[in-house]
């Protein structure tokens, strides 16, 4: 029993990283209905930022956040207005390539920077704590704690806020948003910079537990892809389930099948769930 509860934290903890970085990805495709592959190396950056803030300046663990939050936030809210809004127009393919030129290029700019050594980000938080007679590390129970209040917050900003429902509006329909009078532009770039932060904040709240090297966010996009088509393509719940419903599977598969297949769960059960309901989990589109 224990064993099992010990799997249940475990992927509570993957779950809610996914979940954060699927939900940035999830509204940018909500917006653009285009994959941005570069995402992984925004969730990159806020980690090697809040990394050399913390390691070289010395910043609090907080603070570091903080700043790598509002960091990637500008580069991604830059890199919408650069590379991809000059791109709307074209078909889908061009920003697609567009977002993984910008991917190999952050990668390669980390690598210049940092090297490709594997790096531990400190953290204040290395006791344990007893959750139902389980112990777990500390940094773990505020990385849980931490992304869902991040989703709840970005839930409540969507549904309750004049801004929100802007971003909602022009993810229904782009054209009747503009037509309204809504910004796209501005809209397009907020919701790049509010991806970025997601990414970021994931990152860093993960990075004590794992390790931070330049290509740490291959693999993690590669699974939030995964999960937002598993959800429904620009639908913030299914975002959220979808993450959830792979942190749980990874861990349980790796502890009681093998560890070895953990990385391959998430595109086995992506085949079966899309074999039954093809559409995901959720109404695409909807935020």
């Amino acid at each position: 029993m224990d064993m099992f509860l010990q799997q249940i934290l475990n992927g509570l903890t993957l779950g809610s990283v996914y979940c954060l970085v699927a939900l940035g990805l999830t509204l940018v495709y909500g917006i653009l209905q285009v994959p941005n592959f570069a995402h992984g190396a925004f969730y990159m950056a806020g980690a090697f930022v809040a990394f050399q803030l913390m390691s070289a300046l010395g910043w609090n663990y907080w603070l570091a956040m903080t700043a790598a939050a509002a960091s990637v936030a500008a580069l991604a809210a830059l890199a919408g207005r650069w590379v991809f809004h000059p791109l709307r127009k074209s078909s889908g393919l061009h920003p697609m390539i567009a977002a993984i030129g910008l991917l190999l290029f952050l990668e390669a700019s980390a690598q210049a920077i940092w090297g490709a050594d594997f790096r531990r980000m400190p953290t204040p938080y290395t006791g344990m704590v007893e959750v139902a007679g389980i112990g777990i590390g500390q940094q773990r129970v505020l990385l849980v704690a931490g992304a869902f209040v991040l989703m709840a917050a970005l839930q409540l900003f969507l549904k309750r806020t004049v801004v929100g429902a802007t971003i909602v509006a022009l993810a229904q329909d782009r054209e009747g948003a503009a037509l309204m009078g809504i910004d796209t532009h501005r809209v397009a770039m907020l919701t790049f910079a509010i991806s970025g932060a997601l990414a970021a904040a994931a990152a860093v709240l993960y990075a004590p537990i794992n390790l931070v090297y330049p290509a740490m966010g291959s693999l993690v996009i590669t699974k939030a892809f995964a999960i937002i088509v598993i959800g429904g393509m620009g639908s913030v719940p299914g975002a959220i389930a979808g993450g959830l419903i792979i942190g749980f599977a990874e861990s349980f598969g790796a502890f009681y099948v093998s560890s070895d297949a953990k990385d391959l769960i998430a595109f086995v059960l992506l085949v079966v769930i899309l074999s039954v309901r093809p559409q995901g989990l959720f109404t695409r589109g909807v935020l």
